[in-house]
């Protein structure tokens, strides 16, 4: 899997904050459909089990489809079901402590905010980084933004640790990105938005460097 994570270009967010539950299914298959190979789960607020049935429909589609599942937080529901990584934010404690819970196999991904917490989550061993919020977003409500001035000292810094640029990266901001040095991208609200998810990611990958 850390081979595929290397592939990846457009990480894929099923976000229960602007997806139904009936949806679940239709939109992973969706992404999976326009070539994104990394699709997370981030069901923020959600009672535990439910978290946990919504899990396991992305899991199954991402297994089919050949996509890495990634589940946001809870260390111990990825160990159990058997993620392929778990994400995790700068209150998630140490890497090492998550390590310890899922093992030396599934991949780790941590949230940065800016180049001394990128370095942080490189010098901790993390397998991918997501770096943002560059615009103001929606998911992320009240966290102000980065702007795009560190992407190409971040991306330098992390050598080949894959980073994903996050926050407010749609169809206008994405050239803007792109210039600035970004290779990687992870695209929400957006993504979900289009009445053709699988099309708007196929354009979205088209666009990002090979």
């Amino acid at each position: 899997m850390r081979t595929l994570l290397k592939t990846c270009r457009l990480y894929g967010i099923v976000d229960m904050g602007y997806t139904a539950p009936e949806q679940v299914r239709e939109r992973t298959c969706a992404l999976i459909a326009g070539g994104v190979r990394i699709i997370q789960l981030r069901a923020k607020g959600l009672p535990l089990p439910a978290v946990r049935e919504l899990a396991v429909q992305v899991q199954q589609e991402c297994r089919s489809g050949g996509a890495i599942f990634v589940l946001n937080d809870y260390p111990d529901m990825a160990a159990e079901l058997g993620a392929d990584a778990v994400h995790v934010g700068q209150d998630g404690g140490t890497l090492d402590s998550v390590r310890a819970i899922v093992g030396p196999q599934m991949i780790i991904g941590r949230s940065t905010h800016s180049p001394e917490q990128a370095r942080a989550a490189l010098a901790e061993g993390a397998d991918y980084i997501g770096f943002g919020p560059l615009f103001p977003t929606g998911t992320k409500p009240g966290r102000p933004s980065i702007g795009l001035q560190d992407i190409a000292a971040v991306q330098q810094a992390a050598g080949d640790m894959p980073v994903f640029c996050i926050g407010g990266i749609n169809g206008t901001t994405l050239p803007q990105v792109i210039a600035a040095g970004a290779r990687r991208v992870v695209i929400v609200s957006w993504l979900l938005g289009q009445a053709d998810i699988a099309a708007a990611a196929r354009r979205v990958i088209g666009q990002l460097p090979a």
